[in-house]
């Protein structure tokens, strides 16, 4: 069976980090295309994959036999190019947030299925190894019933250069609700169930910010659990990854899922111990005095991949409804407009 030829737009972090290493580690994919118009980051694809056609604008896309595309290009841009190719008939990848607003979301969902042409999000924390941990947990009943759910995306970088993540106001998909708050949401929904927002604090802290980057929200499971939700890029002191608070017992973790920095150091997905995290990283679970150490599961961030592959083949459900991305997306729009 022939790899699925596949085109990634836009070799930024989402691009560069998140994706072309992965189509082009598994042989379900061939790497057919980047597209970039940025000269450095040309002679980057150039030089990682010298295979790789690089392009600099849509319309040379479109004259190529695709499969796939992968959008990872700033938000605003998102729901103006998923049309495009679902208009062509090509299947649809396309990077977190899915959308700017929920409306050009459930548009999209709309056309694909109308189309009959796949279309899915890229919402890979659900593959990181401390959320599967945390998943495993709860399966197991090692918790019992949970009342209180803390999730962090934290760290320090004040010095943060300019990106859509910065320089873009909320209004147009810019800010850490739509960067971070886009998996702390998931992950909470995937958890939990749906949710309503009860109460949050945006902050823009950094100069020069054209949106918030400092953001706690809570969230009302209709299954009675309370989300906190952190979300900070000017944490000088960070609190742990995930607390899990039950009638049982307690989990509590630290640290971030190792996939994305060993991504950044240009780790392959397919090198020896890529995801797994050392012992001295795991959390604990049980009651201050008596806890023990919970090995975390493997991180696995080409799952996602291989069960698109599948999906695409075999027409098995995609990795991630879209339609779960739509609904993080009315809550994010919920909360900046309180």
């Amino acid at each position: 069976m022939r790899p699925l030829r596949t085109a990634v737009i836009g070799f930024g972090t989402a691009g560069r980090v998140f994706h072309a290493p992965f189509v082009d580690a598994s042989p379900d994919y061939e790497l057919a295309a980047v597209m970039t118009g940025n000269e450095h980051r040309r002679a980057e694809v150039r030089t990682r994959y010298p295979g790789t056609e690089v392009v600099a604008g849509v319309d040379a896309l479109l004259d190529r036999e695709l499969d796939l595309v992968v959008i990872g290009s700033p938000p605003e841009s998102h729901a103006e190019l998923a049309h495009t190719f679902l208009d062509a008939g090509v299947a649809v990848v396309v990077d977190k947030p899915f959308t700017v607003t929920s409306a050009q979301g459930r548009e999209l969902v709309e056309k694909a299925g109308r189309l009959g042409v796949p279309l899915t999000v890229f919402q890979n924390r659900r593959w990181d190894g401390d959320f599967r941990t945390v998943r495993r947990l709860l399966a197991d009943g090692a918790l019992g019933t949970v009342w209180r759910f803390e999730s962090r995306f934290e760290w320090w970088k004040p010095d943060r250069g300019s990106s859509w993540k910065t320089g873009t106001p909320a209004a147009e998909g810019g800010g850490i609700l739509y960067d971070l708050g886009t998996h702390v949401i998931d992950q909470a929904l995937r958890l939990f169930g749906d949710a309503v927002p009860a109460y949050h604090e945006l902050f823009t802290r950094g100069r020069g910010g054209a949106a918030p980057d400092d953001a706690f929200v809570v969230l009302e499971h209709d299954t009675g659990v309370v989300s906190h939700l952190w979300m900070n890029g000017l944490a000088a002191r960070t609190g742990p990854r995930f607390r899990v608070l039950g009638s049982r017992a307690g989990f509590t973790k630290h640290g971030l899922d190792p996939q994305e920095a060993a991504l950044r150091d240009n780790a392959r997905p397919t090198d020896e111990g890529f995801g797994h995290e050392p012992e001295p990283a795991w959390g604990t679970l049980g009651l201050d005095g008596a806890t023990e150490a919970v090995p975390t599961e493997p991180g696995r961030y080409a799952e996602f991949y291989a069960l698109l592959a599948t999906a695409l083949r075999d027409s098995t459900p995609m990795p991630v409804d879209p339609a779960d991305s739509v609904r993080v997306i009315e809550l994010i729009e919920q909360i900046l407009l309180a």
